[in-house]
C-alpha cells in the first residue's frame, strides 16, 4: 500500500464579489467569471505548463442554466485550457467549492493526481436561489420529518435563533461588525492578495445616435461592504421570513456574485514544476444535522475536522465562518466557545456576499493568503449547508 501524500495549495485568488440581481457583475456571465479566474490562478504559477492540469473541479450550488451543463468543463475550456484537461461540477450547496477543494485534494493524497485545480463559481443574478425549475418530492410534504427540507434559509435561521435564543440585538451589532471590519481590511488593502481585478466591458444602446456603446469599468473591491450601516439603521428593518421573527435582510448574507480558484499539487508536482506552496491542505470534514436547523451545521463538523488533524482549537489562528445569517453564526460562535477576535476578522458574507457555490473558494483564498500575511499557523474554513449539513477544512501555512 502506497504512503498517501500531501496536497498543497501553489495559488489561490478570487474575483471581487457584485451584489445580485444589480450589482456590478449582474451581466458576467458564471461560465464566463469562471474562466477568467482560472486564467487568473493559473498566471499565479507561470512555471505551469496549463497542460499538466489533470482535472477542474468546480463547485455551483444552483448549477443550471448559464452555469449548467458541467461549468467546470465549459469555464475550463472558455479559459483556454487544453482539452485535455477535463472538468467535472460539484454540488454541495454552500459548501460546494470547499468541497471541491477537498476532491482536489483527496485525489492528490492518494496518487491519482499532482496538479489539479479547484474552485467555484455562482451567479445568484442570472440563477436564482431556488433554481429555474424547482421541483420537490412529494414525500417531502407528506411526512412532517421531512418539512425541515423544504424550509428556507431564513425560516430555518428564525428557528436557530429561537433554540439558541439569540437575540435581535445581538444579530445586528454582529452584523454591523462584519460591515465594519470588511471596511477596515478594504482601506487597509488587505484583500489584495487574494483578488484578481477585473475589466467589465459594458454594452448600452445610445438612443440618439442609435449606437451600441461601450463602456469599460475595473472592479477590484467587493460591493456589499456599506459605510452607511449602523444600529439605528439596522433596528428599523423589518423582519423578513416571519411576522414576528428576528432574522432581516441586514443580519442576513446578501445574495451575490463571484468565483475563486485554487491550483493544487503533490509534493512530486511542486518539484516538476518548480511551483512554490503558500499553504497545505490539511482535512475536511462534514456532518448531518437537522434541516429545519441547518444553520448550525458548523459546530458538527468543527470537531470532526480537528479530530482527523489532531489539532486542539486554541491552535487555529484564523477562522472563517460563512456568515449564512448573524443567527447560526452567534450559535456556533457560542456552542463551540469560538474566539469572536479570530472569527472572520475582515468581515463575513453578511458583507461581503455570499454567492453559494463559489463561497468555499472564496473564502479559502482568504484564509490561505490571511495567515501568511499575519503569520499565523492554522486555518480554518467552515460554514453550514442547505438541507442540514455543515462543513469545515483545516489549511496550514508554510
Amino acid at each position: 500500500m502506497s504512503t498517501l501524500q500531501q496536497a498543497y495549495i501553489v495559488a489561490a485568488t478570487r474575483t471581487p464579489i457584485g451584489k445580485a440581481p444589480r450589482g456590478m457583475l449582474s451581466h458576467q456571465r458564471p461560465d464566463d467569471l469562471l474562466a477568467r479566474t482560472i486564467r487568473g490562478v493559473l498566471a499565479q504559477v507561470p512555471s505551469l505548463d496549463p497542460a499538466a492540469v489533470e482535472d477542474a473541479v468546480v463547485g455551483c450550488a444552483i448549477p443550471e442554466g448559464p452555469q449548467g451543463l458541467n461549468v467546470a468543463r465549459i469555464g475550463a475550456l472558455l479559459s483556454g485550457l487544453p482539452t485535455s484537461v477535463p472538468g467535472v461540477t460539484v454540488n454541495r450547496f454552500c459548501a460546494s467549492g470547499l468541497t471541491a477543494i477537498a476532491i482536489a485534494a483527496d485525489r492528490i493524497a492518494v496518487g491519482a493526481a499532482d496538479v489539479i485545480l479547484a474552485g467555484g463559481v455562482e451567479s445568484m443574478s442570472q440563477v436564482p436561489t431556488m433554481g429555474i425549475n424547482t421541483s420537490f418530492s412529494p414525500e417531502i410534504f407528506a411526512r412532517d420529518e421531512n418539512l425541515g427540507i423544504a424550509y428556507g434559509m431564513g425560516l430555518t435561521a428564525e428557528q436557530v435563533a429561537e433554540q439558541w435564543h439569540v437575540s435581535r440585538e445581538d444579530q445586528d451589532a454582529f452584523a454591523l461588525r462584519s460591515h465594519q471590519r470588511a471596511l477596515a481590511a478594504q482601506q487597509a488593502g488587505e484583500f489584495a492578495d487574494e483578488m484578481l481585478p477585473l475589466d467589465i466591458v459594458d454594452r448600452r444602446p445610445d438612443l440618439a445616435s442609435g449606437e451600441v456603446v461601450e463602456v469599460r469599468r475595473r472592479v477590484e473591491l467587493d460591493e456589499g461592504p456599506r459605510p452607511d450601516t449602523s444600529m439605528e439603521a439596522l433596528a428599523r428593518l423589518k423582519p423578513a421570513f416571519a411576522a414576528r421573527g428576528s432574522v432581516t435582510a441586514g443580519n442576513s448574507s446578501q445574495t451575490s456574485d463571484g468565483a475563486g480558484a485554487l491550483l493544487l499539487m503533490s509534493e512530486r508536482g511542486l518539484k516538476t514544476h518548480g511551483a512554490t506552496p503558500l499553504a497545505r491542505f490539511v482535512t475536511f470534514a462534514v456532518r448531518g444535522v437537522p434541516p429545519e436547523i441547518m444553520g448550525i451545521g458548523p459546530k458538527e463538523a468543527i470537531p470532526r475536522a480537528l479530530k482527523h488533524s489532531g489539532l486542539k482549537l486554541d491552535q487555529i489562528g484564523w477562522i472563517e465562518l460563512n456568515e449564512a445569517f448573524a443567527a447560526q453564526s452567534l450559535a456556533v460562535i457560542r456552542d463551540l466557545g469560538l474566539n469572536q477576535d479570530i472569527v472572520n476578522p475582515m468581515g463575513g458574507a453578511i458583507a461581503l456576499g455570499h454567492p453559494l457555490g463559489a463561497t468555499g473558494a472564496i473564502r479559502a483564498a482568504t484564509v490561505i493568503h490571511g495567515i501568511r500575511r499575519r503569520k499565523l499557523d492554522y486555518g480554518m474554513l467552515t460554514m453550514c449547508v442547505g438541507t442540514g449539513m455543515g462543513a469545515a477544512g483545516i489549511f496550514e501555512r508554510l
